[in-house]
């Protein structure tokens, strides 16, 4: 498994973001599900942007601990 880039990682919890905003839960038949927390989301994006500019400024980030799990 391949190590994903600052940017990879942001897009995909952009893109996350955007599906929670569309709906936390939906139904597909029986089975319901529920999206992730968008609070939790968006301490992730606010990470990885802190990491991206760093990152493009030649920077330095320290590592973050998420309660979540993320």
């Amino acid at each position: 498994m391949a190590i994903k880039t600052t940017t990879e990682q942001l897009e995909e919890v952009q893109a996350a973001i955007t599906a929670v905003m569309s709906g936390q839960a939906y139904k597909i038949g029986d089975v319901q599900f529920t999206r992730a927390s968008l609070s939790a989301l968006q301490t992730r994006e606010s990470y990885l942007l802190k990491k991206y500019r760093a990152e493009q400024s030649g920077g330095k980030v320290t590592r973050a601990n998420f309660s979540n799990g993320i």
